[in-house]
């Protein structure tokens, strides 16, 4: 009788928790110049629904490998992590919230390494993004990637919105999984448009606090992230978030007291 081979299970480390201080402590000082988000400060609001692929390759995680075969509603906001105005390369985000799930990407390259890579990217459309830190399924780490298979969004700032040079209505993407070092599966189909209403400030993401279903964070990701989180943001914004995602038609709140840890986009 052979044993099943036992996963690695990163912990944290003092490496982590020194990367995740400094991260805090540069957060922390560059809000006090770009009050209330340091980064990825305007945004646009785009609405939609997320399909999965039926059949698609497991990933060890339930929210993919338990899929559902209804279409769910999508909450996401677009932005520039620097905000230099476009055409100028900056690091681009991609922010999603269904139900009660956050997942945040960022435009990093697509093969190893350059998928643990943030990449400065001119035009949304041809990113590819990427979360850079895994979760912890079932099966070991697990990657979460997104590209456009059509379209774009309107902008990445809403000062841009009015502008003649707009984009179709539609931005379709599609969402794949794979390991650190393995090829990319994919698993599901986004579908994007315009939000009526673009009134961001209470729309907070944060994956480590709204995580997937069945995906475990590393003790060491949480060291790394959570204390710019902590550092950045403040509890009021938050206070307006159930009423803001009831409108959107996504879940509502996962149990977190409105004075804990929030997120910095």
């Amino acid at each position: 009788m052979t044993s099943t081979p036992r996963v690695p299970r990163p912990s944290r480390t003092p490496v982590s928790a020194t990367i995740g201080a400094a991260l805090g402590r540069g957060f922390a000082a560059v809000q006090r110049l770009r009050h209330p988000r340091p980064i990825h400060s305007r945004g646009v609001v785009l609405r939609g629904e997320i399909r999965w692929i039926p059949d698609a390759t497991p990933a060890g995680l339930s929210w993919i490998d338990d899929a559902p075969t209804e279409a769910r509603p999508v909450v996401a906001r677009v932005s520039r992590s620097i905000g230099l105005p476009a055409p100028l390369p900056d690091i681009l985000g991609l922010a999603l919230r269904v139900d009660d799930a956050d997942i945040e990407f960022a435009s990093t390259g697509w093969l190893v390494p350059g998928r643990f890579a943030l990449l400065p990217r001119r035009r949304v459309e041809r990113a590819t993004f990427g979360i850079l830190l895994p979760y912890r399924g079932t099966r070991g780490p697990v990657l979460l990637g997104a590209r456009t298979l059509w379209g774009r969004p309107p902008a990445t700032d809403p000062r841009a919105l009015q502008g003649p040079d707009m984009s179709p209505d539609v931005w379709r993407l599609g969402l794949f999984h794979a390991t650190p070092g393995g090829p990319w599966h994919p698993f599901g189909l986004l579908e994007l448009r315009l939000a009526p209403d673009q009134d961001d400030r209470a729309l907070r993401f944060d994956a480590v606090r709204r995580p997937l279903p069945g995906a475990r964070t590393y003790a060491w990701v949480r060291s790394i992230r959570q204390p710019s989180y902590l550092r950045v943001q403040s509890a009021a914004p938050l206070a307006a978030q159930p009423k803001a995602d009831a409108e959107a038609g996504v879940g509502v709140g996962v149990g977190v007291p409105l004075d804990a840890e929030t997120s910095s986009r």
